[in-house]
């Protein structure tokens, strides 16, 4: 679900590896005697030095200067939360294209506003299909669209998680079974 965190120190590793790109160019292209006819060949030779160790640092050298990371991997607050399903029932038979959801959070608060700042009381709630992600939602209340969901048993998952999207420790969630199709 993550695939990056895109804070300060990604940003000060890109801009290290284009400053490399364009130093390395640089030195290249002279050294090839394909352009920048003032620039010394020595200082190519400098230039693509420079470019080398930009490079090999801009894998380390934002981590160090701007402090450990905060993302993900950091240690992930406890919810004050607790979720269930009052709709549907625990093998409760929809049939048609659209089955309405209505969810109990109780101790949490449900905000619009994405944030690094958490807080376990405050965040999100995401339904899961089968596992797969089928909205985030600012509400207890929501109807699914369930047109391409073939007929047969299916397990509905909710779970609540920070305002960053990202999940408690331990993981605030509540699964219910259904089935999908017309009684036989």
């Amino acid at each position: 679900m993550i695939a990056h965190t895109g804070g300060t120190d990604e940003s000060l590793a890109i801009v290290m590896l284009f400053a490399a790109i364009w130093t390395g160019w640089i030195g290249w292209t002279r050294l090839h005697g394909n352009g920048f006819p003032r620039v010394p060949l020595a200082a190519a030779y400098g230039l693509l030095v420079i470019a080398g160790v930009l490079v090999i640092t801009s894998a380390f050298v934002p981590r160090a200067l701007l402090g450990p990371k905060t993302s993900a991997t950091a240690i992930r607050p406890a919810a004050t939360a607790t979720i269930a399903f009052l709709q549907p029932h625990e093998h409760e038979r929809v049939s048609g294209s659209e089955m309405n959801v209505v969810l109990n959070l109780t101790g949490g608060t449900i905000v619009q506003a994405t944030t690094t700042s958490i807080a376990p009381d405050t965040g999100h709630v995401h339904l899961l299909l089968d596992g797969a992600l089928v909205s985030m939602t600012y509400g207890t209340e929501q109807v699914i669209d369930l047109s391409d969901v073939p007929a047969g048993p299916h397990v509905l998952t909710a779970e609540f998680v920070a305002a960053d999207h990202l999940p408690f420790a331990p993981p605030v969630t509540a699964s219910v079974d259904f089935v999908k199709g017309a009684a036989p």
